[in-house]
C-alpha cells in the first residue's frame, strides 16, 4: 500500500509561501525555437527547416499540433505522462507528416513516465523546432519544464513552468519545486510544497524522494529542522541521503546525540559521496564547538582533497576559510577563499567574500607581514585576480616592487609591475610605469624583457619628460643588448643625449668617444663639485689611454689650481702626468679614486649597475 504524504500546511511559515518569480517571458509570448544550451534532439530522422543544407529540399511542413495538444486535458498526476499509444522508435519511424507531432508528442510522454529525461528532451526540442506555437500551450510546456528539472537545468524549467494555467497545477508545483530547489532558491522552493502535495502523494515512495529530499533541502537552508524532518517522515528510515539531512535536523533541533546517530547510519550504509557528505557534517558539526582538532583537520583536508564540486566542495571550502581565519592562518584564507570565488562565484555572500579577500591580501603584503618576502610576492602572484580595483591595488602592488627591488630581487619587481602595466594600466600612466619596469629588468639583466616593456607600449603621444624617460631607459638596454648604434640614434632627441652617450662610452672604455667630450669650464673660480671632478678625471683618463701627452699637459695647466686641497688632487696629478712617467699601479689608484658622480644623474646609476653588454651584433 503506498503510504500518503500528509499536507504540511499547518507547519509552513508565511516566509516560505511566497509567490513564483517569472523569470521568463509574459505568459502568450512565444518563445524562440531553441532553448540556449540545449542539444538537438537525436528522435528524429530529419533535423529542422533551417538546418538543410544547400541544395537539399527542406522537410515539408507539418500540419500545426497546437490546437490539437490544447484541446487534450492538462495533466496534473504523474500517472498523466502514461500516454496511451505506441512508444518508442517504432512509432516515430511508422509516423507520416499527419501525425509526426503526435507520434514523437506520444514518444515523449512515456520517455518521461520512464525517467528517461535525456530522451524526453530530444523529442520535445524537434517539435518545438518544427512549431513554436506549441510553447503557448500549457501541456507542452509543462512536458517541458519537467524534463528541464529532472536534467538539473533549473533556470530554464522555471521559465518553462512560468504559466497561468500551470500555477496551480499539482504536477507542475512538484517540478517547480524540484528545479527551484536545484537552482538554490529555497524559499521559493518550500513555497512549492503545498500545491505539490497532491501530486507527490499520488506518486510511490522511490518516485517521491527526491522531490522530498529536494523540499528538504531547501527547509534546511532556510533554517527549519522541524519542517525538514517533516517532509522526510514518509522516506524509509534507512535511507542515507534522508538520514544525512536528519541527522543535521537533529542536531539543529538540540539532540546532538540522535544527530551524530543518523549520521553515522548515513555514513555506514550510503554511497561514496553520502560518506564524504556524512564525514563533513560531523567535523562541521565540530567546528561550531569550537576550533578542530588534528583528526578533524586532517578529515577536512581528505575530503578537499577527494571530491570536487557541488554543495559538498562549497561547505567544505567555508569550514576550511572559517578555520584559517581563526588560526590567523592569511595563506590558508586566501587558498580557500580563491577556489571558492573562482569555481563557485563566491556563493551567496560573494561580496563579503571578496572583502575579505582583498582584506586579507592587504594584510599579507603590509611591511609588517610576518611571512618572508619572497613568499609573500609569489602569494600576491597566484592570488592577484583577488587585488582590489583602481588606485588602492596599484599602491599595493607598487609597495610591493619597492620592497622586492630593495631587496634585490630586481626580476620579481619587474613581473609584477610587467603584468600592472599589460593588465591594469592604461593610457597615459602606461609611460612612467614602462619606463620602471624596463629599469628593473636592466637590473635583472635581461634586457631583451626590458626593450619589450619599452616597445609594447609605444601607441600613445606622451609628453616630452616622459618620452624622454622611456628613450633613457630604452637606449641602456639596447646597449647591453650590444646594440649600440641603435642606442646612440634613440637618444637624438633627448636634451642630455651627449652627457648619456659619455657614460655609456666611459663604461666601455671608448676612449675616443670620452676624449671628444669637452671639459666643463670653471666660472667665478668656484671650487669643483663631485660631478666636474668625475668628467675632468674621465677625460684625463681618456687623453691618458690615447697617449695624448700635448692635451693632458694643457690639462694639468689649467686645472692643477683647481684640485689643489681636493681629495682627488693625486688622482688627478697622476693621470696627467707624462705618459711615460706614469706607474700602473698609480694609475690604477686614480682611475679607483674618481667620484661615482656623474653627469648623467639617475640614468648613470643604471648604466653602471647593468651588467657587461652581450657581444656586439
Amino acid at each position: 500500500m503506498t503510504v500518503r504524504f500528509a499536507s504540511i500546511i499547518a507547519l509552513m511559515l508565511a516566509s516560505a509561501s511566497a509567490p513564483v518569480p517569472a523569470p521568463g517571458p509574459a505568459t502568450g509570448t512565444p518563445a524562440p525555437a531553441g532553448v540556449p544550451g540545449e542539444t538537438p534532439g537525436t528522435t528524429d530522422t530529419g533535423g529542422s527547416p533551417t538546418d538543410a543544407s544547400p541544395g537539399v529540399a527542406a522537410r515539408p511542413a507539418l500540419p500545426p499540433f497546437a490546437p490539437r495538444l490544447s484541446e487534450l486535458p492538462l495533466l496534473t498526476r504523474p500517472q498523466g505522462w502514461q500516454s496511451a499509444g505506441q512508444a518508442g522508435w517504432e512509432a516515430l519511424i511508422a509516423a507520416g507528416p499527419a501525425n509526426r507531432q503526435a507520434a514523437r508528442w506520444a514518444y515523449a510522454n512515456a520517455q518521461i513516465a520512464q525517467g528517461r529525461a535525456q530522451e524526453a528532451i530530444g523529442a520535445l526540442d524537434v517539435m518545438r523546432q518544427d512549431e513554436p506555437d506549441l510553447m503557448l500551450v500549457p501541456a507542452f510546456r509543462l512536458a517541458l519544464g519537467a524534463t528541464l528539472a529532472k536534467l538539473d537545468r533549473a533556470t530554464l524549467a522555471v521559465d518553462a513552468l512560468t504559466n497561468d494555467a500551470l500555477t496551480d497545477n499539482p504536477e507542475a508545483c512538484a517540478w517547480r519545486m524540484l528545479a527551484f530547489a536545484r537552482g538554490g532558491l529555497p524559499g521559493p522552493a518550500l513555497g512549492q510544497v503545498n500545491c505539490a502535495v497532491p501530486a507527490l502523494n499520488a506518486r510511490a515512495g522511490a518516485a517521491r524522494a527526491p522531490f522530498l529530499l529536494a523540499a528538504a533541502r531547501a527547509a534546511a537552508d532556510l533554517g527549519k529542522p522541524a519542517i525538514t524532518i517533516q517532509l522526510l517522515e514518509t522516506l524509509p528510515d534507512r535511507d542515507p541521503a534522508a538520514n544525512l539531512l536528519r541527522g543535521r535536523a537533529t542536531v539543529a533541533l538540540g539532540d546532538e546525540p540522535g544527530g551524530r546517530l543518523r549520521l553515522g547510519r548515513a555514513r555506514e550504509s550510503g554511497d561514496y559521496g553520502q560518506r564524504i557528505d556524512a564525514d563533513l557534517s560531523l567535523v562541521e558539526l565540530a567546528a561550531r564547538k569550537g576550533s578542530l582538532n588534528g583528526a578533524d583537520t586532517a578529515t577536512l583536508r581528505r575530503i578537499r582533497f577527494d571530491w570536487r564540486g557541488d554543495d559538498i566542495e562549497v561547505r567544505a571550502l567555508r569550514l576550511s576559510i572559517d578555520a584559517a581565519r581563526r588560526a590567523h592562518d592569511l595563506a590558508g584564507t586566501l587558498e580557500a577563499g580563491a577556489t571558492l570565488f573562482r569555481y563557485f562565484s563566491g556563493g551567496a555572500d560573494r561580496t563579503a567574500l571578496i572583502t575579505e579577500l582583498q582584506q586579507t591580501l592587504a594584510q599579507l603584503l603590509a611591511p609588517d607581514s610576518p611571512l618572508p618576502l619572497d613568499r609573500i610576492a609569489g602569494l600576491y602572484w597566484e592570488y592577484r585576480d583577488l587585488a582590489p580595483a583602481a588606485a588602492a591595488g596599484d599602491l599595493l602592488v607598487s609597495q610591493l616592487a619597492d620592497r622586492l627591488q630593495a631587496a634585490g630581487l630586481y626580476e620579481r619587481a619587474g613581473e609584477l609591475l610587467d603584468h600592472q602595466l599589460r593588465v591594469r594600466t592604461r593610457d597615459l600612466a602606461q609611460g612612467p610605469l614602462s619606463a620602471r619596469v624596463a629599469s628593473l629588468f636592466i637590473l635583472a639583466a635581461q634586457p631583451a624583457r626590458a626593450l619589450s616593456a619599452i616597445r609594447d607600449t609605444d601607441t600613445y603621444a606622451y609628453p616630452d619628460e616622459m618620452l624622454w624617460d622611456r628613450h633613457r631607459v630604452e637606449a641602456v638596454a639596447l646597449d647591453q643588448l650590444g646594440r649600440t648604434t641603435e642606442a646612440m640614434a634613440v637618444l637624438q632627441t633627448v636634451p642630455d643625449a651627449a652627457t648619456i652617450r659619455a657614460e655609456i662610452a666611459w663604461k666601455h672604455h671608448d676612449w675616443k668617444t670620452v676624449a671628444a667630450d669637452s671639459p666643463p669650464s670653471l666660472t667665478g673660480g668656484a671650487r669643483m663639485n663631485s660631478v666636474m671632478q668625475a668628467r675632468l678625471l674621465r677625460y684625463a683618463t681618456a687623453l691618458a689611454m690615447l697617449g695624448r701627452e700635448a692635451d693632458l699637459a694643457q690639462l694639468r695647466a689649467r686645472y692643477a689650481a683647481a684640485f689643489t686641497g681636493l681629495p682627488t688632487a693625486a688622482a688627478f696629478s697622476a693621470l696627467t702626468d707624462k705618459v711615460g712617467a706614469v706607474d700602473p699601479a698609480a694609475l690604477s689608484a686614480a682611475m679607483a679614486a674618481i667620484p661615482s658622480a656623474s653627469p648623467a644623474g639617475g640614468i648613470a646609476d643604471l648604466i653602471d649597475a647593468a651588467p657587461e653588454i652581450v657581444s656586439q651584433s
